[in-house]
C-alpha cells in the first residue's frame, strides 16, 4: 500500500453485511478514532484523541446492532475524522480541521496542498467510491438503498448543555425524516427533534447530498447524544428504539 496508509493500517473503509436483504444502508463516517501510522498523534494528548473531537463515540456500536436488527448493510470509515472528515468535501476547512471545538490540532495547523491531496486520496476517495459502488450495484438490481448516516454528539458544546437526545437531520428531501419524527411522536422515550443539534447550514449533510439526494434515495442523518450510548446497555436500548421508529417509518413510506 502506498501513500498515507501503510500495509499495517489496512483498508480505509469497512463494509459489513453487503448482501443484506433490507434496503437500509447505514453509513458511519466518524466510526473510529484510529490514526494512520504515518500521522503519529497529530500533536494531541491521549485524552484528546479519546474525546469526541476524534470520532463519534457509540455511533459504530449502535450501527452494528442495527445491522443485525434490520438486516442492513453498513459502510464505515476506519480512521479518525481528524485526519479526514469524510462528511466534508475536500475544499472544506472542516475536512481537515486545524481547530475542533476548544482543541487546536497541531498536526493539521499548516497542511500543504500536497498533504491535503494525499489525505483526500487515501481516505475520502475510497470511502466515497465504496458508497457509490454499493449504490450503483443495488440500483442495477432494482433495489435502491435507503441511506441512513449515523452520528453521535457531545452533551456539552462550548460550555452549553444540549437537551436534545436524538436529532433527525435532513437536507432538501424530508420524506424519511418526516416519517421518523411522526413515529417518534408516538414512541416516547427520548427527546427527538428535527435538524438539531446541527442542520444543513452547518455543512453536515454532505454525504446525504452527494450519495442520497443526487441518487434520488430516501435519506436521513441520525444524531445521538453520546452519553446515552456510552455503554452496551445504552447502545442496545437506543438500537431497539431506532429499530422501532425506522421500521414504522419504512412501512409508512411504502404504502
Amino acid at each position: 500500500m502506498t501513500g498515507l496508509l501503510t500495509e499495517a493500517d489496512g483498508s480505509p473503509v469497512a463494509v459489513e453485511n453487503p448482501e443484506a436483504l433490507s434496503p437500509v444502508l447505514l453509513v458511519c463516517e466518524h466510526a473510529s478514532r484510529r490514526l494512520p501510522e504515518k500521522m503519529g498523534a497529530l500533536g494531541l494528548s491521549e485524552d484528546a484523541l479519546k474525546s469526541h473531537i476524534a470520532w463519534d463515540p457509540g455511533a459504530l456500536a449502535v450501527s452494528q446492532l442495527l445491522v443485525k436488527s434490520l438486516d442492513a448493510a453498513l459502510i464505515y470509515q476506519r480512521f479518525s475524522r481528524l485526519v479526514y472528515d469524510c462528511n466534508r468535501p475536500p475544499e472544506a476547512d472542516a475536512a481537515m480541521p486545524a481547530v475542533s471545538e476548544v482543541f487546536e490540532i497541531p498536526g493539521n495547523a499548516s497542511i500543504s496542498a500536497a498533504e491535503r491531496l494525499a489525505r483526500t486520496e487515501a481516505l475520502y476517495v475510497p470511502f466515497g467510491n465504496a458508497l457509490s459502488d454499493f449504490i450503483v450495484a443495488r440500483k442495477a438490481q432494482d433495489r435502491a438503498p435507503i441511506l441512513i448516516t449515523m452520528h453521535t454528539f457531545t452533551p456539552v458544546y462550548h460550555g452549553k448543555q444540549r437537551d436534545v437526545e436524538i436529532g433527525i437531520l435532513h437536507d432538501e428531501d424530508t420524506r424519511l425524516a418526516d416519517a421518523m419524527l411522526t413515529a417518534a411522536e408516538k414512541t416516547p422515550g427520548y427527546t427527538v427533534r428535527r435538524n438539531e443539534p446541527y442542520g444543513p447550514s452547518d455543512g453536515v449533510t454532505h454525504t446525504l447530498i452527494k450519495h442520497g439526494l443526487k441518487n434520488g434515495l430516501l435519506n436521513v442523518m441520525i444524531e445521538i447524544r453520546n452519553d446515552l450510548v456510552s455503554n452496551e446497555v445504552g447502545q442496545k436500548v437506543m438500537a431497539d428504539y431506532l429499530t422501532g421508529i425506522l421500521g414504522e417509518s419504512l412501512v409508512a413510506l411504502s404504502q
